[in-house]
């Protein structure tokens, strides 16, 4: 999921620089998940029920323990989108940030002016967005389906352009 965040223009009129955050999309959300565990929990718990009542009282707990491993893997799951990427553009440098789940961040900086952006096509693979400037390659919003990742190139290209960048500079 892309999304362009753009402050008001500044008192010299200029447009303002391109920013945009790229996160991970999230398809189930906190009540999503509550609702889901409710209903993963019951039906666990019917199940069980129903073997303890035959008589196989262990496999209640093998019941308890599949909700509580689904809870722990979501968990997890939720944990690693807590990734994000920044990319500014300002007439001076093109900065892509990376930050982690755990809170770490890295930052690669490029010249707008010499700067490249690619989306490769793999055969039977998700295709690959990337900056290239003197020989140097990042590879970013892995995260983004095919769609998202071209639509971000040719928004981010269009940026380039407008801030002077040179027509060659961000094509590919």
């Amino acid at each position: 999921m892309t999304e362009t965040l753009a402050p008001p223009q500044g008192p010299n009129g200029k447009e303002p620089p391109f920013r945009a955050v790229l996160t991970p999309h999230r398809s189930l959300g906190p009540r999503g998940f509550v609702i889901f565990m409710l209903a993963v929990s019951a039906v666990s718990f019917g199940t069980g029920l129903m073997f303890f009542l035959m008589g196989a009282w262990p496999v209640m707990g093998f019941m308890g323990l599949d909700v509580l491993l689904i809870y722990l893997a979501f968990r997890i799951n939720f944990r690693a989108l807590r990734l994000y990427e920044t990319v500014d553009l300002t007439p001076e440098a093109l900065t892509v940030t990376r930050v982690a789940p755990d809170g770490k961040e890295q930052s690669w900086r490029f010249n707008p002016y010499w700067v490249r952006v690619s989306v490769d096509e793999r055969v039977g693979r998700s295709s690959v967005l990337s900056l290239a400037s003197h020989g140097k390659r990042l590879v970013f919003g892995a995260f983004l389906t095919d769609p998202e990742r071209e639509d971000f190139a040719a928004a981010l290209r269009d940026a380039l352009r407008r801030s002077g960048a040179p027509e060659g500079s961000a094509l590919a």
